[in-house]
């Protein structure tokens, strides 16, 4: 792994990032346990976003293989997974918290959460709001059962695991350190820690 120096996602916050063709993000599992719900926007006016759907009916998979590429909703090429020293055990079907997922678990008031996060980790790059796309939740472990039964289960990766994803057009990458502390996806103690990535130098 290149050894650019990681930016911190705080636990429970969002980031968003500009990447030219070409350039990679590195997505960094420090603690082994913290989900990152990534999402990526074609750069430009348009509604262009990396579309877990659309990738799903083109590569046959729930999750791309290193090689392999995350389509738009246009069903253009946008990333490339290009390495996972993870299990490859991400998840590409559970939406993004919101406000109202943790009212329906019983919160009162307000609760950080991704969908939220996405907004105003654009906001800090001057975007404008938006609709929250279905998310790549990386390193989220979600089994699915025999008899079609979803699980969300507690992670599964070990600390230092990480995902490197190369942009195949002018994007701008959103990540949210999934603030989630009611359900196990973050751990069995269910509390969320800070998320990291990097941009590797060229070469």
């Amino acid at each position: 792994m290149n050894e650019t120096p990681l930016e911190t996602i705080p636990a429970g916050y969002g980031r968003a990032v500009r990447l030219r063709a070409g350039e990679a993000i590195e997505i960094v599992n420090v603690t082994g346990t913290q989900v990152i719900d990534t999402w990526a926007f074609v750069e430009g006016e348009g509604g262009e976003y990396m579309s877990l759907p659309h990738t799903r009916v083109e590569t046959g998979r729930m999750v791309p293989r290193p090689g392999e590429s995350f389509l738009t909703n246009l069903r253009k090429e946008i990333l490339r997974m290009e390495e996972d020293t993870s299990s490859g055990i991400h998840d590409t079907i559970m939406a993004a918290c919101d406000a109202a997922r943790y009212q329906r678990l019983g919160c009162a008031g307000y609760h950080r959460n991704c969908a939220a996060n996405m907004n105003e980790a654009l906001a800090e790059l001057g975007l404008p709001a938006r609709e929250c796309p279905q998310p790549l939740n990386l390193f989220m472990n979600i089994p699915v059962h025999p008899d079609r039964s979803l699980e969300q289960g507690a992670p599964v990766g070990h600390p230092g695991e990480y995902v490197r994803l190369r942009a195949l057009c002018d994007c701008v990458v959103a990540m949210s350190a999934c603030p989630q502390d009611i359900t196990p996806i973050n751990g069995a103690d269910r509390t969320p820690q800070d998320g990291h990535y990097r941009i590797p130098s060229a070469g």
